[in-house]
């Protein structure tokens, strides 16, 4: 494949996505900015002006830093792949690293030195995110100290647990000829699906406390839900949520007998025990319906079809010069591609998150819908408008800006659909 021809696709689809993403993102700060005066009819009862206006603040201030934060990761992009970021850095390591120490030791270098220049680039957006938006809004509870030490920890479990992951996918596509993609596709794979099992006993107790959940009236609760459903697992725990967030949550973790039902703290306190039954019923739905299941499948043909993608263009020289890196004659290019793909993927990736957000949305009515036969609707109802309050997501998104990004359907169309309207809880407190 000519170089030029790999460039020019690549500036096509990286100018598409910016521009789409920048249209949507100036759509929904037009839409909420013209709905934060005014409650929603169906929420008048139950949503407060001023909740209101504070989730459309939110709102904006999120889009105004993803506006920056993609025109960064453009700028980034170029900077890594045609301007020679890429390029110099590879060729700095190589030249010291692989006459020294050997080609594997100049690989893992250069893998390992791009994550960590990627990663110091991207921390100011982050300590923006948290520190000023978070923050401003009452969501953020980290001091600095804690944020630090998160990203330390961070780091490690990523060298750790992706160091041994990076020189088996790197044995393989040195050893395994012209079909080298489709046993790292099956190592990685193996990968996740032993990450799922070690995750919440190794790695999640690392950031977070995990205690049993000691309110016995709830316990039982929840434990008769989870029998009725046959789902089972190994055990219930209360997760310090609140020590970085005032955000809340509940979620499954873990794979087959090492699944955990995990509640934020902040959700407890929130919401009453039928409120929580209904939101873990929600989730039980997931797994009743097999979404889980059908996400995993998903993520893991895609994976195939991408690797086998990059299989043909790792052999292809246009491809490395097209995006502006010059390959290596005396040295391997494996990790040289893998990274190349890496940045490369994304542009056109964006254009298929539309029918991946639809999916997920489809997979959240349905759990509702299981929700709502196996607990209260009015209460899944409840639980959402004081998740929507405590999260301040807005009830007014641009219609094709949530088409586009959203996983979950907005607040107002989940409600619209369960079969106990929102219209029967009771009335929000005068502003």
């Amino acid at each position: 494949m000519p170089a030029s021809v790999v460039t020019w696709i690549f500036v096509a689809a990286l100018l598409a996505a910016y521009a789409v993403r920048l249209w949507l993102a100036l759509r929904q700060m037009r839409h909420v900015a013209a709905h934060r005066e005014r409650v929603p009819a169906a929420f008048a009862r139950t949503v407060t002006l001023d909740a209101h206006r504070k989730a459309a603040a939110y709102t904006l201030a999120q889009v105004r830093l993803g506006i920056v934060a993609t025109a960064f990761a453009a700028a980034l992009l170029l900077g890594w792949t045609l301007l020679g970021g890429l390029d110099a850095l590879n060729s700095a390591l190589r030249d010291a690293i692989a006459p020294r120490w050997g080609a594997l030791a100049y690989q893992l270098a250069l893998l390992g030195a791009f994550a960590l220049v990627g990663a110091l680039l991207e921390l100011p957006l982050a300590w923006y995110e948290t520190f000023r938006i978070e923050q401003r809004y009452g969501f953020n509870r980290m001091s600095l100290g804690l944020w630090l030490a998160d990203l330390l920890k961070g780091a490690l479990v990523a060298a750790i647990v992706g160091g041994p992951l990076a020189v088996l996918v790197l044995w393989i596509m040195g050893a395994s000829g012209g079909l080298w993609w489709l046993w790292a596709w099956a190592a990685w794979v193996g990968f996740n699906l032993l990450l799922l099992v070690v995750y919440p006993t190794l790695i999640a107790p690392l950031f977070n406390e995990f205690r049993p959940l000691d309110d016995e009236a709830l316990r039982a609760r929840i434990t008769e839900l989870m029998r009725r459903t046959g789902f089972a697992a190994r055990g219930l725990f209360v997760m310090d949520g609140s020590r970085r967030s005032a955000h809340a949550n509940a979620y499954f973790t873990g794979l087959g007998a090492a699944r955990r039902v995990v509640f934020f703290d902040t959700l407890l306190a929130r919401l009453t025990p039928g409120e929580v039954e209904a939101v873990l019923a929600h989730e039980l739905g997931h797994y009743k319906r097999r979404h889980v299941h059908q996400r995993m499948a998903a993520l893991f043909a895609l994976s195939l079809g991408a690797l086998a993608l990059l299989g043909w263009l790792a052999a292809q020289p246009g491809f490395y010069r097209g995006l502006g890196v010059e390959p290596n004659l005396g040295a391997p290019n494996d990790a040289l591609a893998l990274l190349l793909f890496a940045l490369a993927l994304p542009p056109f990736g964006f254009f298929v998150s539309p029918l991946l957000a639809l999916t997920s949305r489809r997979h959240e009515f349905e759990a509702d819908a299981y929700a709502c036969r196996q607990a209260d609707g009015r209460d899944l109802a409840s639980a959402l408008l004081k998740l929507h309050e405590d999260n301040a997501s807005t009830l007014t998104p641009d219609p094709l800006y949530a088409r586009f990004h959203y996983s979950h359907p907005p607040t107002g169309e989940r409600l619209a659909a369960l079969p106990e309207p929102a219209a029967t809880l009771q009335p929000a407190a005068p502003t």
